[in-house]
């Protein structure tokens, strides 16, 4: 009875996610500028150095802290959607000094402009789902992964997170796909 109740809570919390994420969360990126001795238009990198990976303490998420500051907790960079220019993920979650906030897994794209912040193009987890994210690797196959801890009940102590599911985000057809992983144990 005890995993058709985790089965149902965590379906749940993946119907939370694809319902309240998101409509249209892609990590293209727009060209608003050319490289100095390009012709206008042309594709950055062809034949420059590398484009550097967004810095994830630089972006704006859309996280309501209270006032808080915003900790950038984990950060990995990656091209993960082929177009030659390096996103990043970063999780982050409020700022505190006791206990664990909830925590938002979101993509980055490089700025539109010199000088300006790096783009969420991807909320991956939302910190209103109230989980917390371990397990966290991105790969250059465009796929993050992580390990997403929850709580079956509001009576569930904040401390001890009971639900524990692996997922990955797969970047196919334009957008990221959710995949939820066996559960260990599971038949």
């Amino acid at each position: 009875m005890h995993w058709i109740a985790t089965a149902a809570a965590l379906a749940a919390v993946f119907l939370g996610a694809a319902l309240l994420g998101p409509g249209d969360a892609t990590a293209t990126t727009t060209v608003t500028a050319s490289a100095p001795g390009s012709a206008p238009g042309s594709v950055p990198g062809a034949g420059a150095p590398p484009a550097a990976a967004p810095d994830p303490r630089e972006a704006r998420y859309p996280v309501d802290c209270g006032g808080t500051p915003v900790d950038v907790v984990r950060q990995a960079a990656a091209d993960l959607d082929g177009d030659g220019r390096p996103e990043t993920v970063a999780v982050v979650r409020c700022h505190s000094e006791t206990g664990t906030r909830p925590s938002g897994i979101y993509v980055l794209a490089p700025p539109p402009a010199r000088g300006a912040a790096p783009r969420v193009t991807a909320t991956l987890v939302d910190p209103g789902q109230r989980m917390s994210v371990t397990g966290f690797t991105v790969s250059g196959t465009g796929t993050v992964s992580a390990t997403l801890l929850g709580y079956s009940d509001r009576k569930v102590p904040r401390c001890c997170p009971d639900l524990r599911r692996a997922v990955e985000w797969r970047w196919k057809g334009g957008k990221f796909a959710l995949t939820a992983l066996p559960v260990a144990g599971s038949v």
